[in-house]
């Protein structure tokens, strides 16, 4: 992973980065972030795995997580007009691209409308040299390794782990976006990157 040139990839498109050794330290600079503001977040194994949804909870009038509450449906609704919106990526082309795949749909359009802010927190493990590797990483290892955890009835979460472009309806993969810049009317857009592996 070049970090440098991630970093002046992702400014020349009108991003901020930040980068930080451990999961802690990002925790506290978006709690620090986002203290004040409404925040929703996407489905993110990386916002679990370093704590974040605990550490905003306690400095946010309110955090919408789907993964958190029991009407999922209405968490993620009200997720969509909060103030910042919070979710990883599964993949990060060196070259300043963000892509996304996802189910529901919810992920993507909270990057791409609604907010003030939006922040990209992402593990090393992430990072592709160039758009046609994350593009790949995304379907071939993301999805396929989200697929398997939640017991779908995929192709790839059953055997082989790649992309089999299936019909299933339990398919994880119905939709990908690909940030090429900072979205037109948003304050902020800033990627969070985090010398660990995380998330899938």
């Amino acid at each position: 992973m070049d970090a440098e040139k991630l970093k002046k990839s992702m400014e020349s498109r009108g991003w901020s980065f930040k980068s930080f050794a451990a999961g802690a330290e990002a925790t506290d600079y978006l709690a620090g972030e986002l203290a004040g503001m409404t925040v929703g977040i996407g489905g993110c194994g990386t916002a679990e795995a370093i704590g974040l949804y605990d550490r905003l909870r306690a400095v946010c009038p309110d955090v919408a997580w789907h993964w958190k509450e029991s009407d999922d449906m209405a968490a993620r609704v009200r997720a969509m007009t909060t103030d910042a919106y919070v979710c990883s990526a599964n993949a990060i082309a060196e070259t300043g691209e963000i892509v996304n795949i996802d189910g529901m749909g919810n992920r993507l359009a909270g990057t791409l409308f609604g907010h003030r802010r939006v922040y990209i927190v992402a593990g090393r493990n992430k990072v592709c040299p160039d758009l046609d590797a994350a593009i790949w990483r995304a379907r071939n290892v993301a999805a396929p390794l989200r697929a398997r955890s939640m017991n779908k009835k995929t192709p790839c979460a059953a055997g082989e782990l790649k992309c089999h472009d299936c019909r299933s309806p339990e398919r994880v993969c119905c939709g990908m976006t690909i940030l090429m810049n900072k979205m037109m009317g948003m304050e902020k857009c800033e990627l969070v990157l985090i010398d660990e592996d995380l998330g899938m």
